[in-house]
């Protein structure tokens, strides 16, 4: 990855045994190289990584930057193939084949395979880090959280179905002034003043208003209530565990909730909306 990369990437030796043991077993008793000085041997400078552990980093974009004048590298493709009985597939040919063009070929080699999701991970289909001796260390981390990105997609997630179902249930409950009052509080000398993200919304809405007191009755209305249809809201809560009981589940059961309950269910975070987003981003 560097302009004229002089280390030598140094792969770590198999210790094999026969007959061949656990995927889990081999996983544990590989020898791990510090991913700082994996990434030192591909020419990363210092600044241009961040460290998860001892075994973990991510690699900032800005990567690209520095290199934009330097030839791209050959790209293979392994796509949808279908696995062994064993269940030898994608992930395992994948590093297998970076096994092959880097310890044995002497290739610069990078191996890019997605994240798991810890859903299937429990699951029957188990983990996706490969399997045998042609599999990605640290095993366990890999499977679980890595970085944690995906636990932060849950959380954004739930965060946004949270705020969504509240929204609801003040709108059921409050009346227009009421409502007004909570988005746009006045202080001490009782003036008011709109957030940035509220002068989006009166534009979206048609009001040509920047003062919260000069607002009509109707339109208070318009501003105050996002009027969300329960029969048709879509956004569902995620987790990243196989919990088939939580496909269909029933919210807002509590006393303090006044009735207000709602049929709702789960997804699998990796399936959510924002995992979508993610997936699609560009920057």
């Amino acid at each position: 990855m560097s302009k004229k990369p002089d280390t030598p990437i140094t792969p770590t030796k198999l210790k094999r045994r026969s007959p061949v043991p656990s995927d889990i077993i081999i996983a544990q008793e590989a020898e791990l190289k510090p991913i700082a000085e994996i990434a030192e041997e591909l020419g990363l400078l210092p600044d241009e990584f961040d460290l998860y552990g001892k075994y973990i980093a991510k690699v900032s974009p800005k990567v690209l930057e520095r290199l934009a004048d330097v030839p791209d590298g050959k790209y293979v493709d392994v796509t949808a193939i279908t696995p062994t009985p064993l269940g030898e597939g994608k992930t395992t040919t994948t590093v297998g084949l970076s096994q092959a063009l880097g310890a044995h070929l002497g290739k610069r080699v990078i191996t890019a395979i997605r994240q798991p999701s810890q859903g299937p991970t429990f699951g029957i289909k188990g983990g996706a880090a490969g399997g045998g001796y042609s599999q990605v260390i640290p095993m366990e981390e890999f499977n679980l959280h890595l970085t944690g990105d995906i636990h932060a997609i849950t959380a954004a997630n739930n965060l946004i179905a949270a705020a969504i179902e509240t929204r609801m249930y003040h709108e059921t409950y409050q009346s227009d002034e009421a409502l007004f009052d909570r988005l746009c509080p006045p202080d001490e000398d009782g003036q008011r003043a709109f957030g940035i993200g509220m002068l989006g919304r009166l534009e979206n809405l048609g009001i040509d208003k920047t003062d919260p007191n000069e607002l009509t009755k109707d339109e208070k209305h318009r501003f105050a209530r996002l009027n969300v249809n329960r029969d048709t809201l879509t956004w569902r809560r995620a987790t990243d565990t196989n919990d088939r009981l939580l496909r269909e589940i029933t919210v807002g059961q509590s006393p303090t909730e006044k009735d207000f309950n709602l049929k709702t269910s789960f997804y699998i975070s990796v399936a959510s909306e924002l995992m979508a987003v993610l997936a699609l981003s560009t920057s």
